[in-house]
């Protein structure tokens, strides 16, 4: 009787998984195999800010005679011009024979009777200027411009619709399977199912750096046009107990590296920085925003 009862059972159930089965439809599946219709959307394009350096004339621009006087000198690559009233970077040209430098013009702390730009001898190397000749130089400032730029975004690995293969399937096959796994399968035990390890209790949030509200918290010693000159100088400061930093530019394919120590958090620390930077002999250097 057990048995026919049982055998009974099993045709019920199977009827009833075919009639599930067989009542199902694409509406009723989940999205991901659901067919057709579906609009695919485009990734968005996306940008980013790319910091360039610009010509900047109606900052200043002075086309003068200019002369280096042999001697080396220190701070990177810089003319003074009596013109100047606060340090700017500027590209400097030597209009007679083509060569061009990035470095900064100075207000020079005594005028010398002669050519109006001095040159510094890094700049002169960089110019292929001779010591005692003057040349005509064209210096002009730059400014930092932000330009977007597009970002290609990655694809998303997305299923494309239909493209999940589909088969139909015997209802009554598809129930019995069903059922035979279910009678099959060992019971488990409530001995047998382990609990999820508790998470690590998270690491405690670092304590944010305080950021300096200065406009421009850094002190810039100079601009270089070899690699190795400000290497060097990052280590004068760093022997002198400070902390340098040697950040690569380039303009029109010439490679600049400039040699900056900050950020300092309050007007006191920077000038502080300034008289000490001075002490060693950088007397032109001056603040920046970066």
């Amino acid at each position: 009787m057990a048995s026919g009862s049982s055998t009974s059972l099993r045709a019920l159930l199977l009827l009833g998984g075919a009639l599930a089965l067989s009542g199902c439809n694409a509406t009723d599946l989940p999205g991901f195999l659901s067919g057709g219709g579906g609009e695919t959307t485009p990734a968005a394009e996306a940008t980013r800010s790319v910091e360039r350096d610009v010509e900047a004339p109606e900052v200043f621009q002075v086309a003068d005679s200019g002369l280096w006087d042999g001697r080396p000198s220190l701070g990177g690559v810089w003319v003074a011009h009596p013109s100047v009233t606060d340090p700017e970077r500027v590209i400097i040209r030597n209009t007679s024979n083509g060569q061009f430098v990035i470095g900064v013009v100075y207000r020079p702390e005594r005028v010398t009777p002669g050519p109006k730009f001095q040159v510094s001898s890094d700049a002169a190397a960089a110019l292929e200027m001779l010591a005692g000749q003057p040349a005509e130089l064209n210096v002009t400032a730059l400014r930092r411009e932000e330009t977007p730029e597009p970002v290609e975004a990655p694809a998303a690995e997305a299923v494309a619709a239909g493209s999940v293969a589909t088969s139909t399937l015997d209802p009554i096959a598809a129930a019995s399977e069903a059922l035979d796994a279910a009678q099959s399968a060992p019971a488990m035990s409530a001995a047998a199912v382990t609990p999820p390890a508790a998470a690590p209790a998270p690491a405690p949030a670092a304590a944010p750096v305080q950021s300096s509200t200065l406009d421009k918290p850094y002190v810039q010693i100079g601009i270089f046009s070899v690699e190795s000159n400000a290497r060097s100088t990052a280590d004068t400061l760093r022997n002198a107990g400070m902390v340098p930093s040697v950040k690569e530019g380039k303009l029109s394919g010439k490679a600049f590296w400039r040699v900056v120590v900050g950020p300092a958090a309050t007007a006191a620390e920077r000038t502080a920085l300034l008289e000490k930077i001075n002490g060693l002999g950088f007397t032109d250097a001056y603040a920046v925003t970066n």
